[in-house]
């Protein structure tokens, strides 16, 4: 933080919960009260990001330490946060940066700061125009947060990397580029407990330990769900030992090229957590995208739904969650379960990125909070040999079945649930 005071680029890498946003923000605070600039940026990877957590930041962000001295308001469309400064009112901007048309959104403004969290998941073209968007600046400043990712990622090579090379090279000067790297363990208002609830949410064998608390930049190797693989008969139950179920939620992949069809079942059964998630059965139906059949998948969901209700009496199934790329399979399967007196709701499934998706499988793993019914061996075989491919990419040439596997996500707290598909 003391280095950031006369740095231009600093850099926060590390480990989740390090205090990484928090450094900057107070420091990027601090100089706002003289900066000779009018306008500054404040940006995430989306809008409700930056102001979650640089204009809150845990009750430690910009309207904290502002207090009455700063107000959110709009300026020329955009999400603003005005502030009375030493100096002045003070103008900041915030905004995402992570779709690719994102920079259209701060153009026509210079900016003497830039603070940006998350700033790998920014588009590149928003980073260059966030760049160029300050070269006019009185006093360039720029601050930046990240959690690693992989070692050849665009961040590095375009930016992080280049700079420090700079710097080694004396092509600039040490004070350009102010980088800084942490660890959970470095932050010390988490205390011992805590830090061992985290801790424990993880499987030391993952990218993602060493990632979110180590801090280190690593390459996705090898199994994606190695705890699941090394046992996988920890995790495979009877149908007769399920236990009490609240509501069921199907997922379904449509195939596409050579990939297959597939149905999900997984149970939701309330715990200490919020819900803990047992698979009960699966449906593979064979065909591509220009083979699909859609008369054929109406009826195997229909018949797929009769074999649940016989298999689980009185518990409900709440969604049915469809790839959303293919509209028209979605609207003739709704339109069918209608006519047979189906209660469950057909609605698009939520895509998250996919490093998101794997790393909340893996969570669930490792918590014991996902179960699979023995007979669905597919998804059982899908995830055992599940592989990392270049660039943090799952697998996809044929060797493995991530059809089955394909995990997306859906809030295990309150009302909405999710699927394995």
């Amino acid at each position: 933080m003391s280095r950031a005071y006369s740095s231009v680029i600093n850099v926060a890498e590390g480990a989740v919960r390090a205090g990484k946003t928090v450094d900057n923000v107070f420091v990027f605070a601090a100089l706002l009260e003289n900066s000779p600039d009018k306008f500054h940026l404040a940006t995430g990877s989306t809008l409700g990001n930056a102001k979650l957590n640089i204009g809150d930041c845990n009750g430690l962000g910009l309207e904290h330490i502002f207090g009455k001295r700063c107000r959110w308001t709009k300026y020329r469309g955009n999400d603003a946060m005005a502030v009375r400064t030493k100096s002045g009112e003070r103008i900041i901007i915030f905004a995402g940066g992570k779709n690719s048309d994102s920079y259209k959104r701060i153009r026509g403004n210079s900016y003497g700061m830039w603070i940006a969290t998350e700033i790998n998941l920014h588009s590149p073209a928003f980073i260059e125009e966030a760049l160029n968007r300050q070269l006019a600046a009185r006093d360039r400043r720029i601050f930046w947060d990240l959690n690693p990712c992989a070692p050849k990622s665009a961040i590095y090579t375009a930016h992080l990397d280049r700079y420090a090379e700079a710097v080694k090279s004396g092509e600039v000067s040490e004070s350009f580029y102010n980088y800084a790297h942490f660890t959970i363990f470095d932050n010390p208002t988490i205390s011992e407990k805590r830090l061992g609830e985290i801790i424990a949410q993880y499987d030391k064998s993952t990218i993602w330990y060493r990632r979110d608390i180590l801090g280190e930049r690593c390459a996705a190797e090898g199994l994606i769900y190695r705890s699941f693989a090394d046992s996988p008969d920890e995790y495979m139950t009877d149908a007769d030992d399920v236990g009490c179920l609240d509501f069921i939620n199907i997922g379904v992949d449509f195939g596409g090229n050579r990939s297959k069809t597939t149905y999900v079942a997984v149970g939701f059964s309330r715990c200490a957590e919020g819900y803990s998630l047992t698979v009960l059965d699966e449906c593979v139906i064979d065909g591509g995208k220009g083979d699909i059949d859609p008369t054929k998948i109406e009826r195997e969901m229909g018949e797929f739904l009769m074999k649940l209700r016989e298999k689980y009496p009185g518990v409900s199934v709440r969604y049915i969650f469809a790839d959303c790329e293919a509209q028209y399979l979605i609207n003739g399967l709704r339109k069918h379960l209608k006519r047979l007196g189906e209660t469950a709701v057909v609605s698009d499934c939520a895509k998250k990125p996919i490093l998101d998706r794997i790393s909340f499988v893996n969570r669930l793993i490792i918590r014991k909070r996902l179960k699979i019914v023995k007979t669905c061996t597919h998804l059982r075989d899908g995830l055992c040999t599940a592989l990392w491919g270049e660039n943090d990419r799952r697998l996809d040439n044929f060797t493995s079945d991530i059809d089955m596997a394909r995990p997306e996500r859906r809030k295990l707290r309150g009302k909405a649930g999710g699927a394995l598909t």
